[in-house]
């Protein structure tokens, strides 16, 4: 029997891996907070130079950002070691709280009691309600993002309250999360207080009267209403980015405006524009990946706009290409809506209002406008997207 010693493998310590070049002072906070893209893109780019899928950022906590699709499917994988309780979603007031931040193993029965509300078959019952709503295209040149703005505001009222909740106090509600950041992590206690006082209300006529909306399914169930705020806050912005870029694409690429092709379009500008373009959790215990120690407590990112972008994965990454989706995507490379258990609640509403809006789009031509992503809390175009109906 030999009595040679066992070699195992070296476990580095988090400092090992590869980072962006940090600040004096602040680390990467500030490049965080006013230019997060350049930040991730470099990190990515030295990390895929070492060889590695993941790389350090300084925020004032460890954190660690990984873009392989071996990342994403361990980290959207195991709830019990990736939590959803002390990421960044706890922070801001609008998305704290429901089925977003439960985690293993209370999620599943949850996400279980909340689904029928979001699936396919109740959806396909509010499309006439949702035809109904959408929003006139104006005549003359318009701004497609403010167009978009204000389409999804009226087509979630439809699908969530039948149109009934106060307008005014919907775009209220909503637009603070539009605010840089910090901004929309600040408590609004009496704005808060108001649409939950619209919610009751509403809900209250769903329990007596009945009714087919999201908020008649929602009402019922225990911590309805919160579920109800919650997704609602989580659907606005992200819709109304991916639409107003899905409008933006066709109008510079008129040849797939179609209902045939729009499911590609929608796909395509999803990739190139994750409006969720970077999530978070937290680790709940310690975990090796890759030979590198990752202590517990540590902020795990994943993001789907580098995953998306990967050259390694993808062929002409940062191009406008729909016809690659006659294709599969590479497994775990595409996540707009995340992915596994914890895939989006409002995957299918979201793909309904934008199909539902481009199908009744006339052609478009574009007149000037600045499609560069800008992240917030999503990721939207720096906008205007100025458009006007071809042929005017």
């Amino acid at each position: 029997m030999s009595n040679l010693p066992v070699l195992r493998p070296e476990v580095r310590g988090l400092e090992t891996l590869p980072e962006p070049p940090p600040r004096p002072g602040d680390g990467h906070l500030r490049d965080w907070a006013l230019a997060p893209l350049p930040l991730v893109e470099e990190g990515a780019r030295r990390a895929r130079e070492g060889g590695g899928d993941l790389f350090r950022l300084r925020l004032g906590l460890p954190a660690v950002v990984g873009f392989s699709p071996a990342w994403n499917r361990r980290l959207l994988g195991d709830l019990q070691t990736f939590r959803s309780a002390g990421s960044f979603s706890r922070v801001v007031p609008y998305l704290s709280g429901g089925v977003i931040l439960t985690d293993a193993p209370d999620h599943g029965p949850r996400r279980q009691v909340v689904n029928p509300g979001f699936g396919r078959r109740h959806l396909e019952g509010l499309r006439v309600r949702v035809r109904a709503a959408l929003l006139p295209v104006p005549a003359g040149e318009f701004d497609a993002l403010a167009w978009a703005d204000r389409a999804v505001l009226r087509l979630l009222n439809a699908a969530y309250f039948g149109g009934e909740f106060d307008p005014g106090l919907l775009h209220a509600f909503l637009a603070p999360l539009r605010l840089p950041f910090p901004l929309p992590t600040v408590p609004r206690p009496l704005l808060f207080a108001r649409v939950n006082a619209e919610l009751r209300r509403l809900a209250h006529q769903r329990l007596t009267r009945g009714g087919d909306d999201l908020l008649a399914l929602l009402a019922p169930l225990p911590g309805g209403l919160e579920e109800t705020r919650v997704s609602l806050a989580a659907a606005h912005d992200t819709t109304t980015h991916a639409l107003a870029w899905a409008v933006w694409h066709l109008a510079v690429h008129p040849d797939w405006h179609a209902p045939g092709h729009h499911p590609a379009v929608l796909k395509e500008t999803l990739r190139l524009f994750p409006p969720g373009w970077m999530g978070s959790r937290r680790l709940a215990r310690d975990l090796t990946w890759e030979g590198v120690r990752l202590p517990r407590g540590t902020l795990a990112l994943y993001s789907p706009y580098l995953s998306a972008r990967d050259p390694g994965l993808w062929q002409s990454p940062d191009a406008f290409r729909p016809c690659r989706w006659q294709a599969p995507p590479p497994a775990w490379a595409y996540l707009p809506f995340g992915g596994g258990e914890r895939v989006c609640l409002g995957l299918h509403l979201a793909h309904l209002l934008i199909l539902e809006a481009l199908a009744a789009l006339p052609p478009l031509t574009p007149v000037r406008g600045d499609p560069t992503p800008r992240p917030g809390v999503t990721l939207g175009p720096t906008g205007p997207l100025i458009v006007r109906r071809s042929g005017e």
